[in-house]
C-alpha cells in the first residue's frame, strides 16, 4: 500500500514549492506530512474525502491546509480531492443536489443544466439549499465510510504480510 502511494502523489519536494502551498511556509517541513504511516496516510483519505464533496473551489488548498494544521499526509489528502474532477462534477452535483432535496423533504426540481455563471446565478436560489445539504451530507456519510474502509483495509494487509510472514518462518525453520 505505502509504495503504491509513494510511487503515484506528488513528492514533498514538488509540494513545498508549488506556488499555491506557500502561505503554509514552515509547515510544510514537518515530516508527519510526507509520512506514510497507518494514522496519518488514513486521515489524508479521510480529509481529501471529506473536501471532495464540498462544493466550492480551492478544494486542494483546503483539504491541503487542513493536512498541515493536523498533521495528516499533505500528498494524500490534495490527490483525493481529484475524485470530484471536471468529468464526476456534474453527475455528483446532481446526485448531492437530489439527496439534500430528500434531505430536506422539497421535491427535486426538474431543470436542464446549463454551463454558464448566468444560468448559476439565476438558478442558485433554486439548488443552492439542497445541494449545500446535500453536499456536506454526502461529504460527512462518504469521508467516515472512507476512513473506516481505509483503516480496515491497512490492518488487513499488516496482519496478511505478519501471517505470510510467520509462515515463511515457520516453514523454513
Amino acid at each position: 500500500m505505502k509504495r503504491f502511494l509513494q510511487r503515484y502523489l506528488p513528492d514533498c519536494h514538488q509540494l513545498r514549492t508549488h506556488r499555491n502551498l506557500r502561505f503554509l511556509g514552515n509547515l510544510l517541513h514537518d515530516p508527519r506530512l510526507w509520512h506514510f504511516s497507518r494514522r496519518s496516510t488514513v486521515r489524508g483519505l479521510t480529509a481529501g474525502m471529506f473536501f471532495a464533496f464540498v462544493p466550492i473551489p480551492w478544494q486542494m488548498l483546503l483539504a491541503a491546509t487542513t493536512a498541515a494544521w493536523l498533521r495528516f499526509n499533505l500528498p494524500v489528502a490534495v490527490a483525493m480531492v481529484w475524485i470530484t474532477n471536471p468529468l464526476t462534477i456534474p453527475p455528483i452535483m446532481f446526485v448531492t443536489y437530489r439527496f439534500g432535496a430528500w434531505l430536506l423533504g422539497r421535491p427535486p426540481l426538474d431543470w436542464a443544466f446549463e454551463p454558464s455563471l448566468e444560468w448559476l446565478l439565476r438558478r442558485a436560489g433554486d439548488i443552492g439549499w439542497p445541494l449545500l445539504v446535500g453536499s456536506m451530507a454526502t461529504a460527512l456519510i462518504a469521508s467516515t465510510l472512507t476512513f473506516v474502509i481505509a483503516h480496515l483495509l491497512w490492518r488487513w494487509h499488516i496482519i496478511n504480510k505478519f501471517r505470510r510472514r510467520h509462515r515463511i518462518v515457520v516453514c523454513s525453520g
